[in-house]
Order: C-alpha cells, then structure tokens, then sequence
C-alpha cells in the first residue's frame, strides 16, 4: 500500500494563508457595499430641505425689514415730538421763548431760541437742533387752531412760560398711507402723538359759549 506524505503545514504560514483569505473576503465584501436609502439623503431630498431653508431666509427677511420700517416711522416722530418738549420744558425753566419751525416742502424742522424781536430771522446761533424726515415718516400737512392750514409753507409754534402760542396738529403719513398726528395744545405744555387725523377742538367765541352769554 503506497503512502503518500503530506508535509506538516507550519502554524506561522497556517496563519499567514487565513490572514489573506479574511483579507479577500473583506475586500470582496467591501466592493458589494451600497449605500441604502435610509442611510443618506437623495438629490430630491437634498432640494427640498435646502428650498425649505431658503423660503425661511426669505420670511424672516421680510419680516426684519417690516419692523425696522415700523421702527422708522416711530423713531423720526418721537424725535419730533422730543424735540417739542424739549422746547416746552426749556421754556418752563428759563422763561425763555422758543420757536419748532416746522417745513413739510423740505421735510424738515428746527428748534431755536428766540433772541431778537425779528421773529423771521432764524440765526445761526439760536438753533439748538433740527432734523428731517424720510420717506417712511412724510409730513402731511400742518393745521392750527384757529382754522390756518399750510402744507406747501413754514410752521411756527412758538412757546414762552405761558405754554404755547398757538395749538394745532401736525400730521404725518406711514409706508402705508395711516394718518398720525402730533396734538399741540394752548392748555398744557404735553404733546401727544395720536393715531389718525382727528378733528382739532378750536377755541369757541363768547356768543358760542351759552353761559358767557
């Protein structure tokens, strides 16, 4: 009986040849590996979430620059109104009189001191500030209590410890066309920013008061 010899394989080159099968089947296994759908976004997927995002961009653009134009109107009127009372409260402490030249052609005002008995003489050391305003804040018109009306000419409301010359309203238009007005009264030094164009209350004549008859 012919017996046939096989070498004893050494355990260093046993390990070796499993080493390079584990290897190919890794590689072989590795070269079949797909990505799942549920394992990563697809183009379609991709262009929805990045639209989604840029509508988001857009809504919260649009909303910021709504409120900073809002911001805006109320800035330019309560920078007015500031100016008003400051000319009021300048007057109560001093005694002094003070002058808010209001102009709706150039969308503009003025502050001064009165120091000379020219009153239409504005110097240029008796301007305390001035401003203006934009297309977000536009002066409508300017009406006085005693009936005048000007919205192409100059507006003086002058004030002295007594309070104010002369009361009227100053009225001014948003982005969207809403009336507000700034109320100046003859009574009280106070000047209110209402919403709307409201209707002046003008002094009544001795023969309209029936008791004073």
């Amino acid at each position: 009986m012919t017996r046939i010899y096989t070498a004893p394989t050494h355990p260093d080159r046993l390990g070796a040849e499993d080493a390079v099968h584990t290897l190919r089947r890794l590689v072989r296994g590795g070269s079949r590996t797909r990505c799942t759908p549920a394992s990563a976004f697809t183009l379609v997927e991709l262009i929805v979430v990045l639209s989604f995002l840029s509508l988001l961009v857009l809504l919260a653009q649009t909303n910021l620059f709504g409120v900073l134009r809002r911001q805006s109107f109320k800035s330019q009127v309560q920078d007015f109104i500031s100016t008003m009372q400051m000319a009021a409260s300048g007057a109560a402490e001093s005694g002094r009189r003070y002058e808010v030249i209001v102009d709706p052609t150039e969308q503009s005002y003025l502050l001064r001191q009165i120091t000379s008995g020219n009153l239409s003489e504005v110097l240029e050391e008796e301007i305390i500030t001035q401003g203006s305003f934009g297309n977000n804040c536009r002066l409508a018109y300017i009406e006085f209590d005693d009936g005048d009306y000007t919205n192409d000419e100059r507006a003086k409301f002058r004030i002295g410890r007594g309070g104010w010359t002369y009361g009227g309203k100053i009225v001014f238009l948003d982005e969207s066309e809403q009336p507000y007005a700034v109320v100046v009264s003859r009574l009280t030094p106070i000047v209110q920013l209402v919403v709307g164009d409201l209707r002046l209350m003008t002094p009544k004549a001795k023969d309209e008061v029936p008791f004073l008859r």
